[in-house]
This record gives C-alpha cells, sequence and structure tokens, in this order.
C-alpha cells in the first residue's frame, strides 16, 4: 500500500480516533498521538514561528513520522479488518469453555435424532 499518497494519509488520520478508542491498543502508541497533539500546541518547535511558511514544516514532519510509525496498525482500523472489541463488554464475566451438551425436548416428541 502506498504510503505517501494524500487519500492514504487523510484516511489514516481518520482511523486514529478508531486507534485511540480500541482497548486493546498498547498505551505506547496511544501515547505517541497525544505527544503528537501535544507538540502541536507547544509554543516551541523545531522551527521558529518567526519564519512562517516553514514553521508548519516541522509539525507536519513529526505528523508523517507518527503515521509512518502506526501506519500497520492504523491500516487495520482504515480496511476495517478489525473487528468490534468485545473486551469492555464481557470484562470480569465468568465464560466457560470446552463443554459438550446435549438438547433434549421435554414434550416427548421424536426429533429424528436417534
Amino acid at each position: 500500500m502506498q504510503f505517501w499518497s494524500f487519500r492514504v494519509i487523510w484516511s489514516r488520520m481518520k482511523a486514529i480516533r478508531f486507534m485511540m478508542a480500541d482497548r486493546t491498543v498498547p498505551k505506547t502508541k496511544k501515547a505517541l498521538i497525544v505527544a503528537g497533539i501535544v507538540y502541536l500546541f507547544l509554543p516551541i518547535d523545531l522551527i521558529p514561528a518567526l519564519v512562517f511558511p516553514l514553521s508548519l514544516i516541522d509539525d507536519v514532519l513529526i505528523w508523517m513520522l507518527i503515521i509512518w510509525y502506526l501506519k500497520k496498525e492504523l491500516d487495520v482500523y482504515w480496511t476495517g479488518e478489525k473487528g468490534k472489541d468485545l473486551s469492555r463488554k464481557y470484562h470480569k464475566k465468568h465464560m466457560v469453555d470446552d463443554v459438550e451438551f446435549e438438547v433434549n425436548s421435554d414434550n416427548g416428541e421424536d426429533d429424528g435424532n436417534a
């Protein structure tokens, strides 16, 4: 998949909110996104704001590096490969696995299975 097309970058940026909402994503990856947002609003930049058009380059470059680093994770959300996260719904529930069971009809009719 291409990395440097505008459509791909924009789709990955839109996938960030779904990645941030997923509880299965490691906190270090979420912290990287938060650090990028904080860097956007900090008054300290690598290129000073006095040189206006060039001062945006460091912000764009930082976000391009963040998106490049998280591209595999973001592509999962962008392409729809990530299923619904059920970890919150079934958190601390008692689940029983590997159980064999048989259903018997109580009305006395023969269901054809002998």
